[in-house]
C-alpha cells in the first residue's frame, strides 16, 4: 500500500472517531522497545529524518521534473518539431508537457530554486541539470520568438510572452529571481537579457499603492494578494544583491511592511490572503498557500538582505511572529490545512512544504530557536515524505486559486499531482531538511519517545524580539 492511501486511510480514521486516540499504521522505528506501552501509533512516519532518505526522495522529484517538462520547440498544428529557427513561422511555440508543466510560469521559478538548493546541500550537480536545460533553452530561443512576434504580432498567443511583453507580477517575479540566483550559483548560461526584462517590470512597471506595496486591479480596482509578497520581495531582493543598489532592498522592506500592515492579523499571527482598497474591513479568509507565500518571501529577502539595513530586524521581528503563529496551527498529522485555522478543510501540501523549508532554514539560519522549532520541521517533513509517490509526483497540491470572498470556494478547490506549486517548495523543504540534520550547531535527540532540537555548545542565542 502506498504511503499516501496509508495517511488517507489513517486520516478517515481518525475523522470517525473523532477525539479518540486512532491506530495509526506507522510505529517510531526510533523506538527500538516495541513493546513500550508508552509509544502509540502514528498516522504518518514519526521518526528521525535520515540524510539518504531525503535524498532519494529529491531525487525521485528532481527526475519526474526532469522527464516532465520537454524543451523543443514545435509547430502547435503538425505537432512536429521545428528545425529551422533563421525564418520564424506563426505556429512555432514551445512543446507542453503532458502534465501541463509551463517551463516558464512562476510555479517553475520556485522549481528552479528549489533544483539550486537541493543541489548545494547534496553537493550533487544533477539537481541543477534541468535549470541548465530549461536556460540554455530560453537563452537560446529568445532571438527567434522576438522575430516571431515583431512578424506576427501574437501577443500571448507567444510561447515567449512573458519575457517579451511581462504584464504581471506573476509573469515576472518569480522566474526572475530564479534567473538570478542561477547567475549567482552559475548555473547555465547568461541571462541577462531576461534578468533586465523582468526585473524593470516588477521595479518599475507594476500597478502599486502610493507606499510603493504592489497591488492589483483584480478582482476589485485596488486590491492586495499576500500571494505577491512572494512574487515580488525575492526578486527585488535579488536585485539588491546582483546590482548592491540599495533601492532594491528598500523597496523590498516596503513591500513587507506595507503587504504586512493590511493583511496581517496580529491576533492569530497569519495573513488573510487578500485586502481590498474600498472596502478595507471586508471579511477574512486564512488560505494556508498565501501564508506559505508570505514567510517565503520575508525568508529570503532576509538571505540576502544587509544586516545594517534599517529594515532588517523589522523583517526578522515580522518573520518570527509570522512563524510562531504558522506552527501553533500545525496539524497532528504534520501538514496544514488548507484555510490554516480551519482543522475541517483538507490537509494541503504545498503550503505545509513552504512552512517545513521555511522553519528549517529559520532555524539552520540562527534566526529562530532549533529548541521550540525543530521537532516542527521534522514532523512536517515526515508528512510531506507521504505525498511523494513512487514516480516521484507530489500530491495533494491545490491548484491555481484567486483571491475570492467566501470559504465554499477554498474549501473545494481541488488537489492534483498535477498543481506544479508543490514541486518547487517540496525541493525547498528537503534540501533544508538536509542542511538542518547536518547543522553542525544543532544536536537532535531521541527521549522520552519524541525528538529534542538543542543548540550546540553553551553559548545561548537570544531569539527574543529586537527593538
Amino acid at each position: 500500500m502506498k504511503n499516501s492511501t496509508k495517511l488517507l486511510a489513517a486520516l478517515a480514521c481518525c475523522t470517525v472517531l473523532g477525539a479518540a486516540h486512532a491506530e495509526g499504521p506507522f510505529r517510531n522505528t526510533d523506538n527500538k522497545n516495541l513493546k513500550d506501552a508508552g509509544e502509540g501509533t502514528y498516522p504518518v512516519p514519526y521518526k528521525m529524518p535520515v540524510a539518504a532518505e531525503i535524498t532519494e526522495q529529491l531525487n525521485r522529484v528532481r527526475a519526474y521534473m526532469d522527464a516532465s517538462t520537454p524543451t523543443r520547440v514545435i509547430d502547435k498544428k503538425t505537432r512536429q518539431p521545428i528545425t529551422d529557427f533563421k525564418n520564424p513561422v506563426k505556429d512555432a511555440a514551445f512543446e507542453e508537457s503532458a502534465g501541463d508543466y509551463g517551463i516558464m510560469v512562476y510555479e517553475m521559478g520556485v522549481v528552479h530554486s528549489g533544483l539550486i538548493q537541493a543541489a548545494q546541500a547534496t553537493g550533487d550537480e544533477k539537481f541543477t541539470a534541468m535549470t541548465k536545460r530549461h536556460f540554455g533553452f530560453f537563452a537560446d530561443k529568445l532571438p527567434y520568438f522576438r522575430a516571431q512576434e515583431a512578424k506576427f504580432h501574437l501577443e500571448r498567443g507567444n510561447s515567449f510572452s512573458r519575457f517579451l511583453d511581462p504584464r504581471a507580477l506573476d509573469d515576472a517575479g518569480s522566474m526572475c529571481a530564479a534567473l538570478m540566483r542561477a547567475r549567482a550559483a552559475k548555473v547555465g548560461p547568461d541571462m541577462s537579457q531576461m534578468i533586465a526584462t523582468c526585473s524593470d517590470w516588477v521595479a518599475n512597471k507594476q500597478f502599486r499603492l502610493e507606499d510603493g506595496t504592489m497591488a492589483r486591479k483584480r478582482p476589485q480596482a485596488v486590491s492586495l494578494w499576500a500571494d505577491d509578497m512572494y512574487m515580488s520581495i525575492p526578486a527585488l531582493a535579488e536585485m539588491g544583491r546582483m546590482t548592491g543598489e540599495r533601492k532594491y532592498y528598500d523597496l523590498a522592506v516596503a513591500n513587507v511592511m506595507g503587504m504586512t500592515q493590511r493583511l496581517y492579523n496580529k491576533d492569530l499571527n497569519i495573513y488573510t490572503h487578500g485586502w481590498h482598497a474600498h472596502v478595507p474591513d471586508s471579511p477574512r479568509f486564512y488560505w494556508a498557500r498565501a501564508n506559505g507565500w508570505a514567510v517565503l518571501a520575508m525568508s529570503d529577502l532576509l538571505d540576502v538582505l544587509p544586516k545594517d539595513h534599517p529594515g532588517y530586524d523589522k523583517v526578522l521581528n515580522q518573520l518570527r511572529l509570522s512563524l510562531k503563529g504558522v506552527a501553533e496551527l500545525q496539524s497532528g498529522s504534520g501538514l496544514w490545512h488548507q484555510m490554516i485555522d480551519r482543522n475541517d478543510s483538507y490537509l494541503e501540501t504545498s503550503a505545509s512544504a513552504m512552512f517545513v523549508y521555511t522553519i528549517a532554514h529559520a532555524i539552520n539560519q540562527g534566526w529562530i530557536s532549533p529548541t521550540a522549532y525543530g521537532s516542527v520541521a521534522q514532523a512536517g517533513w515526515a508528512a510531506l515524505t507521504t505525498k511523494i509517490n513512487d514516480k516521484g509526483q507530489v500530491e495533494g497540491t491545490c491548484v491555481g486559486t484567486t483571491l475570492a470572498g467566501d470559504q465554499v470556494y477554498y474549501y473545494n478547490r481541488p488537489v492534483s499531482e498535477h498543481a506544479l506549486h508543490g514541486y518547487g517548495p517540496v525541493l525547498l523543504a528537503g534540501a533544508e531538511m538536509l542542511r538542518l540534520i547536518k547543522n553542525p550547531k544543532v544536536n537532535i535527540e531521541y527521549k522520552v519517545r519524541t525528538y529534542h532540537y538543542q543548540p550546540k555548545g553553551s553559548g545561548q542565542t537570544d531569539y527574543r524580539e529586537h527593538h
